[in-house]
């Protein structure tokens, strides 16, 4: 991706940024509930909307989720490249019109964060540390799976409805 492709006007940034904002606010909303989150369908429904300057969005709302909670390599690290690899995924089902398929994309990822949240550990303690954490939180990552299947099934359709008015709305003014 040249630079070029991720320029950005200046309603784009602002576009972005609520986005980012709206990310991070449910996310805090959401923090009492364990692993239950919106972040998986508002990333995917955002990278259909915004394509490639969904990057935008995820690596400002990693800033203000470390502003927030503090830049511990154990999750702050993954949330660099964990956001954006469900950002790629969701990109190579674009074509795709099924809310089942969704929900079961957003349900799959959370079922397999845990092992990419277990990826810094191999560099801390080696694959035995890595395979340790991924195994532990297992029962978190069910429901982590669970929850993102439950309200991507429930929530894709009207947000994605809502996001593409507003997506036109913001087209047509000057």
């Amino acid at each position: 991706m040249t630079a070029g492709k991720l320029k950005a006007t200046a309603r784009d940034v602002t576009v972005l940024a609520l986005c980012a904002a709206l990310l991070f606010a449910q996310q805090v909303a959401l923090a009492p509930l364990p692993n239950i989150e919106l972040v998986s369908l508002m990333v995917m429904l955002f990278t259909l909307a915004f394509r490639h300057k969904v990057l935008y969005t995820i690596y400002l709302f990693a800033l203000l989720e470390g502003v927030y909670w503090g830049f511990h390599p154990w999750w702050w690290v993954p949330y660099l490249y964990i956001w954006t690899i469900l950002a790629g995924l969701t990109w190579l089902f674009r074509a795709n019109r099924s809310t089942v398929l969704w929900a079961v994309l957003s349900g799959v990822f959370g079922l397999f964060s845990g092992m990419l949240f277990a990826l810094p550990q191999f560099f801390i303690g080696g694959w035995a540390a890595a395979l340790a954490y991924w195994l532990a939180g297992i029962p978190f990552d069910l429901v982590h799976c669970t929850g993102n299947f439950v309200l991507c099934l429930v929530l894709w359709n009207p947000l994605q409805k809502t996001l593409g008015y507003c997506t036109k709305r913001l087209k047509t003014q000057p």
